[in-house]
Parts: C-alpha cells; structure tokens; sequence
C-alpha cells in the first residue's frame, strides 16, 4: 500500500498522510484558476476522480498539489 496517499477527513476539512503529517485547509493559499482551467478541472473530475496528476497534465503550468488544493477548497464552500 502506498506511505504517502492522502484521506480527506470530513470533520476537519484537512489532509492527512498516512505518516501522521497533518495540514490544515486553513493554511493553504488560495488556487486561482481561470474559467476555462476550472471547467477543465471540474469536467475532468467527473471522469477520472481524484486523480490530481492526470488532471494537471491538461493544464500547463499547473501541478497536482494546486489541482487538488483548488478542489479541496472549492468543494468546502
């Protein structure tokens, strides 16, 4: 199994590694995206899931960290 996948808990809306590492949402810095990257985003979402490197490799100049902290925080509102 993979040491570093990441869960997403409910309750406290943050990241957790399975090495005990934790990072609040609350920390990170806003994700801004144009409109066509975050249709690219959500319209990739609903074909591939949580698969943040694929995802950013449709969007130049992105990686999946920014991919998956833009989701994290868009789907917390």
């Amino acid at each position: 199994m993979d040491n570093h996948r990441r869960t997403k808990q409910a309750k406290t809306n943050s990241i957790v590694t399975s090495s005990s590492e934790e990072v609040s949402s609350l920390e990170w810095e806003i994700v801004n995206m144009n409109q066509e990257e975050e249709d690219l985003v959500c319209r990739m979402h609903k074909l591939v899931g949580d698969r943040w490197e694929l995802i950013a490799g449709r969007i130049p100049g992105r990686t999946a960290e920014e991919i998956e902290r833009f989701w994290v925080m868009k789907t917390e509102k």
